[in-house]
């Protein structure tokens, strides 16, 4: 019984030490900053859990702004540059740091996309942006069909995304890795990462599990609003 005791007591410790070291994760320094989560890591429970949610957050997209940084520290011209500015720049960047400029600086504005998208109870998108997506990408449900066999056909790693252009017209492109589509000039309204570290604790090998249940984490509203920024011509990430 003692040992049984002292077992369940050092498994209990095991695993919630990690959630303990996630919330002292240091901010990376230099240019680009980690943006904070806009919402608490179970905001997206039971469809996304909070440990996901902590990994994906803290080390995976914390690992990818130190290591823009890094790669940056010595090119100040090109560290003086926002986010999307020096992705829509990426054949300017020098051979020696342009690999890890396109996988970390990608990497950085993807997940700032993904976060703000995020947090929301679902639903159906409404007024431009619903009329947006009935006119270009076949109606919501067609949208979300095509959606999410786009994304559970994707080979590897990556992304799918919407891009929106300032006239407010949408098209759906999966992206390798951690490639944006600003690398091509053009903007996004919303994306999924379809990496394995975004789902595979809750869903292990069953991306079409996870791509169906993302959609009842959405923020309509949030989206709504990126979407009127392009309009605009102020959306950047």
């Amino acid at each position: 019984m003692l040992s049984r005791r002292l077992f369940t007591a050092a498994g209990a410790t095991l695993f919630a030490a990690p959630r303990l070291a996630f919330a002292q994760t240091a901010a990376p320094s230099g240019p680009h900053v980690l943006p904070p989560l806009p919402y608490a890591a179970e905001a997206n429970e039971p469809h996304i859990d909070a440990m996901t949610m902590q990994l994906h957050h803290d080390r995976h997209h914390g690992a990818a702004v130190a290591n823009l940084n890094a790669a940056l520290k010595d090119h100040a011209q090109l560290a003086a540059l926002s986010a999307d500015a020096l992705l829509m720049r990426i054949a300017d960047v020098p051979d020696t740091i342009r690999t890890a400029v396109r996988n970390n600086g990608g990497a950085h504005v993807n997940h700032a996309m993904f976060w703000q998208i995020m947090g929301g109870k679902g639903g159906t998108p409404t007024g431009a942006l619903a009329a947006a997506i009935d006119r270009d990408l076949g109606g919501f449900d067609t949208f979300k069909t095509t959606f999410n066999r786009t994304g559970a056909g994707l080979f590897g790693s990556g992304w799918v995304f919407i891009t929106v252009t300032k006239e407010g017209k949408l098209a759906m492109v999966p992206r390798p890795n951690q490639d944006s589509p600003l690398m091509d000039g053009a903007r996004v309204l919303m994306g999924n990462d379809v990496w394995e570290h975004a789902y595979y604790l809750k869903y292990q090998n069953r991306r079409p599990d996870y791509l169906a249940a993302w959609w009842n984490v959405l923020d309509w509203s949030k989206i709504a609003a990126r979407y009127d920024q392009a309009m605009a011509g102020t959306l950047t990430i």
